[in-house]
């Protein structure tokens, strides 16, 4: 079984993204999760950008230990210089070296021919690879790219000494189908290339970052690029928690599995939400607070007879501390039963009908039981009962 190595750039890429900024002290301290959490390569920043960001990647390098650290640079000196100072302490540099490819970028932004890129990547990725033991080149908007230019491309910066090769969807622009078959072009132009990775970044705009990454996956790619929660320019980039966790759960569909550490997933997110500021939607998958939260009473009573009717995870696996049955207008009543046993309180049938159609009745007012409301229900109905029933003994025999 093939491993599919994790490229996390939640601290470059993701931290991009308005609202999503960081200093060098809570990258650290994200980097340090994010070695526990077992990523392979953790893409500290873009050194060029700043002399912050040059700062906090050297702080990064500086603190992990295990995993790969790489640094951003565009393909020119200046900022090549400025990566591998900023990795001069990282126990296991990587230069990440890219350039725009699409006609588009190279006519409007670079202003630049096909032959000016293709040197200004040879001659980038060859000065990177004479000073760095690994370098990564990306063709910046490939998949809008000829692609047979975008094959020229990768096995040039093959030839200059790039063992990582990435095509970035970095618009969101592609589709499942087209992404896939553009692996299988660029893999059957390098022909048997010993030692090339191909990987795989992917936007969101379009809603099929995952979707794309895992095409990639099947079509060949053997490293994936992608954010914690993820965040990243615009729509954000694919999830890692995706990712990862379809790969678990698909494992023999795709012959292939990752060294993410399951448990530590909820951990990160949440620890990277405490850091930015920036809650995960409910809905979100994997991590979002109603990934393993239950309000329909049908799905309710399946998950009580056995969770795997409604659940394809358990929710411990990825760190989530328990699955929520919510106690709603959709509730039924064996989910009602269990919680109030869970609160200490057998009922009768009786005294579970009457609670039932009490909770009922508020949940028409309100979008979600709480515990205060529960207890006050059962001990008003036990009472009510109670006292009923001491009525009923006290009752004169008929003669």
């Amino acid at each position: 079984m093939d491993t599919v190595e994790i490229f996390d750039t939640t601290l470059r890429d993701g931290e991009q993204s308005p609202g999503f900024s960081m200093n060098v002290e809570e990258k650290r301290r994200l980097a340090r999760q994010l070695e526990e959490l077992g990523v392979d390569v953790l893409e500290a920043g873009f050194p060029i950008a700043s002399p912050g960001d040059l700062e906090a990647v050297r702080a990064v390098a500086r603190t992990v230990r295990h995993c790969r650290v790489a640094a951003l640079a565009r393909a020119k000196q200046v900022d090549v210089d400025a990566a591998l100072r900023a990795l001069e302490s990282a126990a296991h540099p990587r230069l990440h070296v890219f350039l725009a490819t699409s006609d588009l970028h190279l006519h409007y932004k670079l202003r630049m021919s096909r032959d000016e890129a293709l040197d200004a990547i040879v001659g980038m990725v060859s000065y990177g690879r004479e000073r760095c033991p690994e370098v990564e080149f990306s063709a910046e908007d490939a998949s809008r790219t000829d692609v047979d230019f975008l094959c020229a491309v990768m096995a040039a910066a093959a030839e200059a000494g790039a063992t990582i090769l990435n095509i970035p969807d970095t618009t969101g622009y592609s589709i499942p189908e087209e992404y896939g078959q553009l692996f299988h072009r660029v893999r059957q132009r390098l022909g048997r290339a010993e030692g090339i990775t191909l990987s795989a970044h992917c936007h969101n705009d379009l809603g099929l970052a995952v979707a794309n990454s895992l095409a990639a996956v099947r079509a060949g790619a053997r490293q994936v690029e992608c954010t914690i929660n993820g965040i990243g320019e615009r729509a954000g980039n694919a999830s890692l928690e995706e990712i990862v966790v379809a790969l678990a759960v698909r494992q023999a569909s795709f012959n292939a599995h990752t060294n993410i550490c399951l448990e530590k997933i909820y951990p990160t997110s949440r620890l990277l939400s405490a850091i930015t500021g920036v809650s995960v939607p409910p809905n979100k998958a994997v991590v979002g607070a109603n990934a393993f939260a239950h309000e329909a009473g049908i799905h309710q009573d399946g998950i009580i007879k056995n969770p795997l009717t409604y659940e394809i995870i358990a929710p411990e696996a990825v760190g989530v501390p328990a699955r929520r049955l919510v106690l709603g207008k959709h509730s039924g009543r064996n989910a009602l039963r269990l919680r109030l046993k869970e609160l200490g309180y057998e009922v009768s049938d009786d005294e579970l009908a009457e609670c039932y159609q009490q909770v009922m009745a508020l949940a028409d007012q309100t979008k979600e039981i709480t515990d205060r409301s529960l207890l006050a229900t059962v001990h008003k109905v036990k009472r009510r009962r109670g006292a009923a029933a001491v009525v009923a003994e006290d009752a004169p025999a008929c003669t």
